[in-house]
């Protein structure tokens, strides 16, 4: 489905659910991944993108379109993940300047809903160690395969800050491998 398409639809009172039904079916499953591989938690993720989805509904008619649709909510979904990271730290007397992002760790292990082998689980402790923003850089360019280019467009930093910003995750996380072999 053409996002133009939805965004006609939903600009049409009699066919705003409509439309967002057909966003939420293009977008959904995508903004879920993108939330769960940042905070790791399903039940974490799953009220994430609710919220993602709520603000999505309130702010769409004020949509204007100078951005894709899918790189605006992924803004909302990066910006909603960040800030959840930042009270979860907060509540549990972490600084958020603290980068071991222990909490997290433990949600690797205990949680049913991942089911990773060590390589995995070892590659998503590696990501831990990385700064919020760095490892949502990574995931995005790593596992949702998005251009420099689109990146920039969600996170508001520019390609080349990007392009060394993923660099120094990655050597980071060669570092992480080489130290716990």
């Amino acid at each position: 489905m053409d996002d133009k398409l939805i965004l006609d639809k939903f600009a049409d009172e009699k066919t705003r659910d409509e439309a967002f039904r057909l966003l939420l079916d293009k977008y959904q499953q995508k903004i879920y991944w993108h939330i769960r591989r940042f905070v790791l938690d399903h039940d974490d993720a799953n009220d994430l993108v609710q919220d993602v989805f709520i603000k999505v509904w309130k702010n769409l008619a004020k949509f204007r379109e100078d951005a894709q649709l899918y790189t605006w909510i992924y803004r909302i979904a990066s910006n909603e993940s960040i800030t959840f990271l930042n009270k979860k730290k907060q509540n549990l007397n972490i600084s958020i300047d603290d980068e071991s992002s222990g909490f997290l760790a433990e949600t690797l292990t205990e949680s049913s809903y991942f089911n990773g082998d060590k390589a995995q689980i070892k590659l998503q402790q590696a990501l831990l160690t990385l700064p919020d923003k760095q490892r949502l850089v990574f995931n995005m360019k790593y596992f949702e395969d998005l251009k420099y280019e689109e990146i920039s467009e969600i996170v508001g930093t520019s390609v080349g800050a990007l392009k060394a910003s993923y660099h120094l995750a990655v050597k980071k996380i060669e570092n992480y491998f080489s130290q716990t072999d």
